[in-house]
């Protein structure tokens, strides 16, 4: 049984940093690309950031986090992590983990995985 768990959110200040951390666990994640998505109070869940598969060679980023966010795996551990510098009150939002993707395009696509979340507060 796949599960995605996310770890590494919490209550932050603006400007400040976090990195978000999803072990993946029933398989191995190598050969797909993953991503990050989140879901603040009131709206629907938007796209954050994803990785190509296996070195991670390619990525994207929405561009309300450009910059600022960078996302990295490591597949030796089946894990993608998401590091968060200078946070905004905007920022805050429960952060979703998603792996399976066939492609750095398929990220969040109904085949894929998702994690049950880390809540991300960044206060002003």
């Amino acid at each position: 049984q796949v599960q995605l768990v996310e770890s590494g959110g919490g209550l932050v200040q603006a400007g400040g940093a976090l990195r978000l951390s999803c072990a993946a666990s029933g398989r191995t994640f190598s050969p797909y690309a993953m991503g990050w998505f989140r879901r603040a109070p009131g709206n629907e869940r938007e796209f954050v950031a994803a990785i190509s598969s296996w070195g991670g060679s390619s990525t994207r980023y929405a561009d309300s986090v450009k910059g600022r966010f960078t996302i990295s795996r490591d597949n030796n551990q089946n894990t993608v992590y998401l590091q968060m510098n200078s946070l905004k009150p905007e920022d805050t939002a429960v952060y979703y983990c998603n792996a399976g993707a066939s492609s750095i395009l398929r990220v969040g696509f109904p085949e894929t995985y998702w994690g049950q979340g880390t809540q991300v507060t960044v206060s002003s």
